[in-house]
């Protein structure tokens, strides 16, 4: 690294015999005859190493020539030694600190101390370089250290993030699985039910039965397997749907249509308790749903409608329009319920607790199940009860208008 040292004097003899002095310990030099010479030089070249300056010049002395040197920032580094021919009074090395010096030597000057002093500032000028260097290649390696950290700490977020969506994305199909099995327990075992109990007529004594009977029980048997075929194909394909996170499907549905094809399954067990299944759902009403849920909605309530209605009671759907939702009524002449029973109807609550005075046992998981349905479509669901006087649950989907 080369030493640069700017030498200042407006002899012309005392700049070459510095030089000279100078010369063997391979510096390089700038001549500088006056201090405006000097500071035309500093403006245009950097990185000097010391600055050799006579003290007694004309226009601009060597004090003045330092302090104007040093009011630049980047020139504040650069040591001065003072070249004068004066005594060393007090007075005048005090002036010379206070304009910046470092050091005097006295005109006409020791060649060896000259080297020896000019060696001391030019060694101290070297380490201070390359102590900057190595502060620079520290701080360049500190600097990619942060790089790298952040960038660990993206990754480790962008794992996280992703271990977060995965673990989602398990739960969702950990809670599709239970909705499977919710749907498959609750719509497949009515339809079940009626074949066994229209199956074992058949097989208990079917000398005694008329014709006619016999063709009325072989008419149920046939049009419920159909029935359970084709629902059990749809559950199979909602299942599918659900893997594909496409299990809420959405589509215009005429809703007298959608509930009566609901009821057809359970038809035969309101028979069996002869209790009077009515569909009172107006024509004119069209909603926007998913019909496998809306099926399963129907069939949960009407089931539990049913179950608990006495022997000749009645179980009646309805609805009628607000606003942009369509408004569904499922009420029966059942048992009812008390206060308890209402306020945990739709909750994950141990079934035994929603059973009704007859013992019969509610069916908690396919009421959850009613109430997320309900929800996924953007509706409502609640419930009226009277104990002893029958239950009415209402629950809304949206509306659309009529197709003309």
């Amino acid at each position: 690294m080369p030493v640069k040292i700017l030498l200042v004097d407006d002899n012309e003899n005392n700049l070459l015999s510095m030089e000279v002095a100078l010369e063997n310990a391979k510096y390089t030099f700038f001549r500088a005859n006056s201090g405006r010479e000097a500071l035309r030089i500093l403006l245009h070249e950097a990185d000097f190493s010391l600055i050799l300056l006579d003290v007694k010049m004309p226009i601009m002395d060597g004090y003045e020539t330092a302090e104007l040197i040093y009011q630049r920032d980047k020139l504040k580094q650069i040591p001065i030694i003072f070249i004068t021919a004066h005594d060393y009074e007090e007075a005048a090395i005090f002036k010379g600190y206070q304009a910046g010096a470092v050091d005097f030597i006295r005109k006409p000057f020791n060649a060896e101390i000259l080297r020896s002093k000019v060696a001391v500032f030019a060694e101290l000028y070297k380490k201070n370089l390359l102590l900057t260097r190595q502060e620079e290649k520290l701080q360049a390696i500190n600097d990619d250290l942060l790089q790298l950290n952040h960038e660990l700490e993206q990754r480790v977020l962008e794992r996280t993030l992703a271990l977060e969506s995965m673990n989602q994305e398990l739960q969702a199909l950990n809670l599709s699985k239970d909705k499977f099995l919710s749907v498959m327990s609750h719509d497949l075992r009515n339809p079940l039910t009626a074949l066994l109990a229209s199956s074992g007529k058949l097989s208990e004594d079917p000398e005694s039965l008329r014709p006619n009977q016999i063709k009325q029980l072989s008419q149920i048997i046939h049009r419920t397997s159909n029935k359970l075929l084709d629902q059990l194909n749809e559950v199979i394909e909602w299942a599918k749907k659900q893997s594909r996170k496409t299990s809420f499907n959405p589509e215009k549905v005429r809703l007298a249509d959608g509930v009566e094809e609901s009821l057809e399954l359970l038809k035969p067990n309101a028979q069996q308790k002869k209790i009077n299944l009515q569909n009172h759902i107006p024509k004119d009403i069209e909603v926007m749903a998913d019909s496998l849920m809306l099926r399963s909605i129907v069939q949960n309530l009407v089931t539990n409608a049913i179950k608990y209605t006495p022997e000749g009671g009645s179980v009646r759907l309805n609805a009628k329009r607000e606003a942009q939702m369509a408004c569904i009524f499922v009420e029966d002449s059942g048992i009812g319920m008390t206060a308890e029973m209402k306020a945990h109807l739709f909750t994950n609550t141990d079934p035994k607790s929603l059973s009704g005075t007859n013992n019969e046992q509610g069916s908690g998981l396919g009421l959850l199940l009613v109430s997320d349905f309900v929800v996924q479509h953007g509706g409502q669901i609640d419930v009226e009860s009277t104990l002893g006087a029958g239950t009415t649950i209402r629950f809304t989907i949206p509306a659309i208008e009529m197709s003309k």
